[in-house]
């Protein structure tokens, strides 16, 4: 592969606008086609670092590490929508805290004194939360400022995406039949919006393999509520029993936010699969697939590892 030959990147949610960024900054010459520019999953995150029910491991952990490593630059930016922000995770089972969470600067277990009622165990740490509506803007204009261009398209294929000698596949859950990759299962997500009653702290709890999350993220004026993580479902029609109970569990834990206004809903359904996958073929007419997608509900924490590695795969250097 050679500095200015054209890729096309196939998706513009965080994984697709992440690694055309980083494609097109290498020198390449980047056109993404997406139906939807910025995607509507991407759009709906929390967002919070943090490795979330991803495998595999070893390369998760790797991915993560480095996106953690960026996300920590670009805070010092006000316009990219990220800030270290410090809060706590907490958990009604006494879990260990897991490895990520150690590393974090300002890690602590927490005194009983700081846990909401009913919570048995916490630790305190403090971690980019990003604002995605304004995170996927900067990212857009990152790309035009190297030269990379957007086109709104639904591609009934891959080969639709030609002509190109490299494509890369970001299209999360539309790999499903774009692939087609029958290990692809949707993992819908709901999030409400609410004016912020003053938070400046984030609260997240350790909920397992539960639908029913619980945390709070405050971007500014703003605060997102989560959540929801219902396996096999892949409606983006908003819930407004789920909605409710995302706020009554949520004003449980910050009684502030019983009476917040709500100012939106965010739906989107997390591509998952077994493994996230992040490899090159060789299709028959010789175009060359690199693949990035299935990272579930950790897309923001995964996103520049992820890129960087199908950088890699293209040897773009």
């Amino acid at each position: 592969m050679t500095a200015g030959e054209r890729v096309v990147v196939v998706g513009a949610g965080v994984a697709g606008l992440t690694t055309a960024v980083v494609l097109a900054e290498a020198g390449a010459s980047v056109h993404v086609i997406a139906e939807q520019v910025p995607g509507v999953t991407s759009l709906a995150a929390g967002a919070m670092w943090g490795p979330y029910l991803v495998e595999p491991k070893d390369k998760v952990d790797q991915w993560g590490q480095r996106s953690l490593e960026i996300f920590r630059k670009l805070a010092e930016g006000p316009a990219t929508g990220i800030r270290l922000t410090s809060g706590i995770e907490a958990s009604r089972t006494a879990e260990a805290p897991p490895d990520w969470a150690t590393i974090l600067p300002g890690f602590r277990p927490c005194k009983p004194a700081e846990l909401p009622a009913g919570f048995t165990a916490g630790y305190r740490f403090t971690v980019p939360l990003i604002d995605m509506p304004t995170y996927l803007g900067y990212l857009l204009r990152r790309l035009d400022a190297a030269g990379g261009t957007v086109e709104r398209r639904r591609l009934a294929s891959l080969a639709d995406a030609a002509p190109a000698s490299v494509i890369v596949n970001c299209t999360g859950l539309g790999a499903q039949e774009l692939v087609p990759d029958h290990d692809l299962r949707p993992i819908r997500g709901q999030h409400v919006v609410v004016t912020n009653p003053g938070l400046t702290e984030f609260f997240s709890e350790d909920t397992g393999l539960s639908p029913d999350l619980l945390c709070f993220y405050p971007h500014g004026d703003t605060v997102v509520l989560g959540g929801t993580a219902i396996d096999g479902e892949g409606s983006l029609v908003p819930d407004d029993t789920a909605a409710a109970n995302i706020q009554a569990r949520c004003a449980e834990v910050e009684p502030r936010l019983a009476e917040a206004r709500v100012l939106e809903h965010r739906i989107g359904a997390r591509p998952t699969r077994s493994a996230v996958r992040v490899e090159a073929e060789r299709r028959k007419d010789g175009t060359v697939v690199v693949h990035n997608y299935g990272h579930g509900g950790a897309g923001v924490t995964l996103s520049w590892g992820c890129a960087e590695e199908a950088w890699m795969l293209l040897d773009l250097k």
